[in-house]
C-alpha cells in the first residue's frame, strides 16, 4: 500500500525564528559558559520566537535530570515551561511525524532533528536557532542558524 503524503502548508509569521532546546538549557545554566548563557537569555527576550512541544519536553528532561550539576526542580521547570508557552508552540502531530520521517530520509539527519525542522516549517519559521545542526544549512526553506557560533 502506498501512502501519499501531502506537504504541510505553514502558517506564515513574519520573521519568526524557531528556538531549539539548547537555547532554553543555556538560559538556565550556571555560569560555566557565561557568554552562551547571556546570548541565550538575550534571544529569549525577543518576541519573534516559536518552539514545539518536543522542545518543551526535551527542556524538562534535560533541566531536571539528576546527573545535571545545576539541575532545577520540577516546580521551577514547569514554571519556566508555562513562561515559554507564551511563544507560539507547535504540537507534535501525526502529520508532523510523517513529514519528519521524509525529512530524515531526504537530508540524512536524525528523526529528532527532522522533527524540529518540520515543527519550524509548520509554524512558518524560516530560521531554526540551534547548535545541533550545521550552521547555514538549508532544509528546503528552513535555514539553521547557530546563535552560539561566535561564543
Amino acid at each position: 500500500m502506498t501512502v501519499r503524503r501531502v506537504a504541510p502548508k505553514p502558517t506564515k509569521r513574519a520573521n519568526v525564528r524557531f528556538v531549539d532546546t539548547n537555547v532554553l538549557i543555556y538560559a538556565i545554566s550556571d555560569e560555566t559558559e557565561p557568554v552562551k548563557v547571556a546570548r541565550a537569555n538575550e534571544i529569549l527576550l525577543a518576541t519573534d520566537l516559536g518552539l514545539s512541544v518536543q522542545v518543551l519536553q526535551e527542556f524538562y528532561v534535560q533541566a531536571t535530570r539528576e546527573s545535571r550539576p545545576d539541575r532545577i526542580t520540577h516546580e521551577r521547570a514547569t514554571s519556566l515551561i508555562d513562561t515559554f508557552r507564551g511563544f507560539p508552540v507547535q504540537d507534535v502531530t501525526a502529520g508532523l511525524m510523517l513529514a519528519a520521517l521524509d525529512t530524515k530520509t531526504r537530508f540524512q539527519i536524525s528523526y529528532w532533528d527532522a522533527a524540529i525542522i518540520e515543527a519550524a516549517r509548520r509554524l512558518g519559521c524560516g530560521v531554526v536557532l540551534t547548535e545541533d545542526l550545521s550552521d547555514g544549512q538549508d532544509y528546503a526553506g528552513v535555514r539553521v542558524e547557530n546563535p552560539f557560533r561566535d561564543c
